[in-house]
């Protein structure tokens, strides 16, 4: 199961691209409300980087990711200690712009748990990634 949004931005993949590499900007441009304070580990992200994130979705907690997909310009995923991965997808489009797409992807999860996490999750998540590229095209285009 995966929860997923695009959006097209008036900006390259290179900047884009840059703006996702670099944890600093993760508060930024998060549309969840839950990253919070400075990251920690790695200030530009490649395969295998590591860096935490402080959280806060009720209570306040720490978050240790790794990065676990990466093609430079174009895909870039992470996840922590759970199977769920956060992914970025970018495409060039006509005029310069970039289809950006940003996937919540719970599909290592065993079956009873992903659709659990679906339920529980899936309408907050969908919401949160929708803002999430809205605050990246902003970023982005600025």
């Amino acid at each position: 199961m995966t929860v997923t949004a695009s959006t097209v931005i008036d900006a390259p993949a290179e900047t884009i691209f840059a703006i996702l590499t670099d944890p600093a900007q993760h508060p930024v441009i998060d549309g969840s409300g839950t990253v919070t304070g400075t990251p920690t580990g790695s200030e530009r992200l490649e395969l295998g980087s590591e860096f935490g994130m402080t959280m806060k979705n009720g209570a306040t907690y720490k978050t240790a990711n790794r990065v676990v997909e990466y093609e430079p310009g174009r895909l870039i995923a992470w996840r922590h200690k759970a199977p769920h991965r956060w992914r970025y997808e970018l495409e060039p489009v006509a005029g310069g712009s970039t289809r950006v797409t940003e996937t919540w992807d719970i599909s290592r999860w065993p079956f009873g748990l992903r659709q659990g996490l679906g339920l529980v999750l899936g309408g907050k998540t969908q919401k949160g990634i929708e803002q999430t590229l809205a605050n990246l095209k902003a970023a982005a285009e600025a």
